[in-house]
């Protein structure tokens, strides 16, 4: 049988008319902003370093995340990857495993070495970095390969900030995290730690021509809990902090954490792992109110952590604590009943908040702390000219994937800065979204499980909890994307069009439409799978 005759014209034949005149709408391919772009803090291409990884092109893929954000090792372990929160996949079984796929990159770009050449011209601009966490470690990456030279300095005996002091083995294991941060430093940036920076005035005076703020919240808050003298009672980043510097606190058999954050989800976790028999959570609201993660609270309960909701430690003394009972009222505030109860504690843990020590800015002109962070400007510049801050210290969610973005933000501004001008915002696309697709060309592929310890394994050891993706998973998970609002040369247009109308430009080049012929019939918007095309209203 013969190839039907209407696909047998060729454009331009004496038998293929122009029927450019008769269309009142016509077709045009366009770029639409995918959700898992839009959600990400760190500002990543997530669908384009996908779209390298679905043909096993993870170098080009590994390049492409390092644009943006240069710990994909790390944020493929410890992002609470809200681009898989907007993932427009979950609607027709789940959501990509966007975050399984970048810890793959990562830590094959760790096994073969990759690295970053630095290709721009030195500027002769000296920026000081202060804090070595993911903002000061994020800005002075992208600053240095925007040719400045820079200079980071850390109060802490080794670099990472709270991604190493405040985040367990078992999330991060400290080889990835050091292999990372490594390769920041070889580019050429100077890192001088047990180097605290108690005045900025002073280091203004040393003759740098910028200042990125980027320290973290490593500052416990405090409550007013009634305690006897023989009460044990820690807070949670000291636990952290002495379990990530070998020398771990005695916590006893029975710990209890106070607080509902993922920090106290970390200390409970982290006290099974120390020996305690019994890891019990106090939270004054309930569990749907928890900041906590879902997944953290989920792998506390699996090691055998207790959650005891709607409760608050009204005193502590002679090894037991004295909770009391609350309730939510009509606005879903959390009130004392007055019903108490005694319960055994070796140990109390205090894990209700963290925040930031300010003390660098004060009297420094200009500079405004309000609700007790810095603030700052669209281009993360405080209120003295030359100064920049982010990360926790500013008006921002506290994760590590914000920092990295902020410092990332904080460095193109700077660079802008010192160059004597403004960096314009980025122009922004309409969101492509789910009713956009064309879903009936995509099957069910439901997302890979990553492997995890057995529970039990987990509590003798701080070995990482959950594993990661080989390489025939990592790409079968790549190519989940449904590449949302952007062309990937399916070629359903050009096979789909009655008019021969739509010319394909060659690999990587997409398509252009010849709207001499272009009826403007819609066929090729209706059945593009990725939303990539719009009708539009024919220019009279």
């Amino acid at each position: 049988m013969g190839t039907p005759f209407g696909i047998t014209l060729q454009v331009g034949s004496s038998l293929a008319n122009k029927t450019g005149a008769w269309r009142t709408e016509r077709p045009v391919y366009l770029d639409r902003m995918p959700p898992c772009n839009d959600a990400c803090p760190a500002g990543e291409n997530v669908q384009r370093w996908l779209y390298h990884a679905e043909d096993g092109g993870y170098e080009a893929a590994w390049r492409q995340i390092m644009e943006d954000n240069p710990f994909p090792a790390i944020m493929g372990r410890i992002c609470y990857h809200p681009c898989q929160d907007a993932c427009n996949r979950a609607h027709l079984d789940q959501p990509v495993g966007i975050n399984s796929v970048e810890r793959f990159v990562g830590d094959l770009a760790i096994r073969r070495g990759w690295t970053v050449p630095v290709r721009a011209v030195p500027s002769g601009r000296r920026v000081l970095v202060v804090g070595a966490g993911p903002a000061g470690l994020a800005a002075a990456y992208h600053l240095t390969r925007l040719g400045h030279a820079v200079t980071v300095r850390d109060a802490g005996e080794r670099p990472g900030g709270m991604m190493r002091y405040g985040i367990p083995a078992y999330r991060l294991p400290r080889d990835v995290l050091d292999a990372e941060v490594a390769r920041i430093v070889d580019m050429g940036v100077t890192l001088q730690l047990r180097c605290a920076v108690p005045d900025l005035t002073a280091a203004l005076a040393e003759g740098f021509d910028a200042v990125f703020l980027g320290i973290g919240a490593q500052l416990s808050k405090r409550t007013y809990l009634p305690a006897g003298d023989s009460a044990r009672v820690l807070d949670a980043l000291a636990v952290l902090r002495g379990v990530a510097q070998g020398d771990p606190p005695l916590l006893g058999r029975r710990v209890v954490v106070y607080g509902g954050g993922n920090t106290a989800m970390d200390a409970a976790r982290s006290a099974k792992r120390l020996g305690a028999t019994d890891a019990l959570v106090v939270y004054r609201r309930t569990r749907a109110q928890m900041p906590a993660r879902p997944e953290e609270v989920e792998e506390a309960e699996q090691e055998g952590v207790r959650m005891r909701w709607l409760s608050t430690i009204a005193g502590a003394d002679g090894g037991a604590i004295t909770v009391e009972r609350m309730e939510l009222d009509e606005t879903g505030f959390p009130r004392p009943t007055g019903l108490t109860e005694q319960l055994a504690a070796d140990a109390v843990v205090l894990a209700i908040g963290q925040d930031v020590d300010r003390s660098i800015v004060d009297g420094v002109p200009g500079v405004e702390v309000r609700d007790g962070v810095i603030q700052v400007g669209p281009d993360m510049m405080t209120g003295r000219p030359g100064v920049f801050a982010g990360g926790d210290m500013t008006p921002s969610e506290r994760t590590v994937t914000a920092a990295a973005g902020h410092g990332k933000r904080a460095a193109r501004h700077i660079d802008a800065w010192l160059h004597g001008t403004t960096r314009a915002p980025a122009s922004r696309p309409d969101l492509a979204a789910f009713e956009n697709l064309n879903t009936w060309y995509y099957s069910d592929a439901p997302a890979t499980v990553r492997p995890t310890l057995d529970a039990a394994r987990r509590l003798s050891t701080f070995d990482e909890v959950v594993g990661g993706l080989d390489e025939q998973t990592a790409c079968y998970e790549a190519r989940r994307c449904l590449s949302c609002g952007n062309c990937f040369e399916c070629d359903n247009c050009y096979g789909m069009c009655p008019d021969n109308a739509v010319i394909k430009l060659g690999p990587g080049l997409r398509f252009a439409i010849d709207y001499d012929y272009c009826k403007g019939c819609g066929i090729c918007a209706a059945e593009c799978p990725a939303g990539a095309i719009a009708m539009r209203p024919e220019e009279t």
